[in-house]
């Protein structure tokens, strides 16, 4: 039966240990691409958060170069020039909207170049007050979310979960902001809007994980007979296919947005929000089975409990003279890389010996 037979029949034995070694790696080397980037590139902040006045008009046949020499007869020549939904042109600058007299001069040059008229070129103007204040708010409402959050969960199920899985949305926050500042993507209030999701939507996926984790931790079968990493190990075999459903039936429609809004509609926000759901939603993904998992794992290995454990698990495989983890595939099961090793308690079955014949069952005598 191939890998993708098993995922489908929810049947997969997957070491997740084993691959927790390479993953929290590759985390590590995204968390520090992302680092750099933020201090070398900083934010692509929008005019909501930084303030000033942006132009808009459709210009299919003109270049940035083109916007800069007619932007600097009028002394702008910094202002920040895009070219959105494809023959959009958008013209960013620090102008307050009470210096009417650049507003229109830089409108006018807009419209010259594009070959309009003035009140075919759109603008809108945001004093640098609002724009602080709409950062204050959504620094705030990332801090609240955290706080809630982190009660919830520990009210649930404990601190050492609750610091898990805030790990893990904070290894998605810094990996997403990290891509934006990499490729210079605007963060707009719909972005912010679309990390709040991505945050929520990672905290469910891990939450599942938690939830299963623990059913498997109350069952009498395992209680004292399974490492806390082996019990964790098997409750994500047992939602990776629910994980994996999940993430493409949300990443479908996300696509069918960024594709129609990008391409089709031209709709720039719509672009914008999708873009971050995107990230998020795979990067959210990612964390719930290698990046929570582990740590609530390391948090909860060294509790005195479960180092008691290990160490009784230890001995007793000392003195059969096997591994802790066949000890453990008595009531886990076997380990993908590992074959079920015979029990020693048990005497293996002797294969029947050349030339002796195996008598057939007696037939059951019908009533008559």
């Amino acid at each position: 039966m191939s890998r993708l037979q098993r995922l489908l029949r929810n049947q997969t034995k997957v070491d997740f240990p084993e691959l927790w070694k390479t993953t929290l790696k590759v985390s590590a080397a995204l968390i520090l691409i992302s680092v750099v980037a933020l201090l070398v590139r900083g934010v692509n902040l929008g005019i909501e958060f930084e303030g000033g006045t942006v132009w808009e008009a459709s210009a299919p046949d003109v270049s940035t170069a083109d916007v800069r020499d007619a932007l600097r007869g009028v002394g702008q020549a910094d202002a920040k020039i895009q070219f959105v939904g494809g023959d959009v042109l958008r013209v960013r600058a620090e102008l307050d909207a009470t210096d009417a007299t650049s507003v229109a001069e830089v409108s006018l040059a807009l419209a010259n170049l594009t070959g309009q008229t003035v009140d075919d070129v759109s603008f809108n103007s945001i004093s640098a007050s609002w724009g602080d204040e709409i950062t204050d708010k959504a620094i705030r409402a990332l801090i609240v979310f955290f706080i809630v959050v982190a009660i919830y969960i520990t009210l649930t199920q404990e601190w050492r979960m609750a610091l898990a899985a805030l790990v893990a949305v904070a290894h998605d926050i810094v990996i997403t902001v990290g891509i934006y500042s990499l490729f210079q993507l605007e963060v707009t209030p719909a972005t912010v809007i679309a990390f709040l999701t991505i945050m929520g939507y990672s905290l469910y996926d891990t939450l599942v994980v938690f939830d299963k984790n623990r059913d498997y931790q109350r069952r009498s079968a395992l209680v004292g007979r399974a490492t806390y990493t082996r019990i964790m190990n098997t409750a994500l075999n047992t939602v990776l296919l629910r994980s994996v459903n999940t993430t493409i039936t949300s990443v479908l429609p996300v696509l069918s947005m960024l594709i129609i809004g990008t391409l089709v509609l031209g709709a720039v926000t719509l672009a914008e929000f999708a873009v971050a759901l995107l990230i998020g939603l795979l990067v959210g993904t990612y964390s719930s089975l290698f990046v929570a998992a582990p740590a609530a794992a390391w948090l909860k290995e060294r509790q005195p409990e479960f180092v008691e454990l290990r160490d009784r698990l230890e001995a007793r495989a000392q003195s059969r003279g096997t591994s802790v983890h066949e000890v453990e595939d008595v009531a886990v099961g076997p380990s993908p890389s590992r074959p079920a090793a015979p029990s020693s308690d048990r005497p293996a079955r002797r294969p029947p010996q050349a030339g002796t014949a195996i008598p057939p069952r007696p037939r059951k005598r019908k009533r008559r």
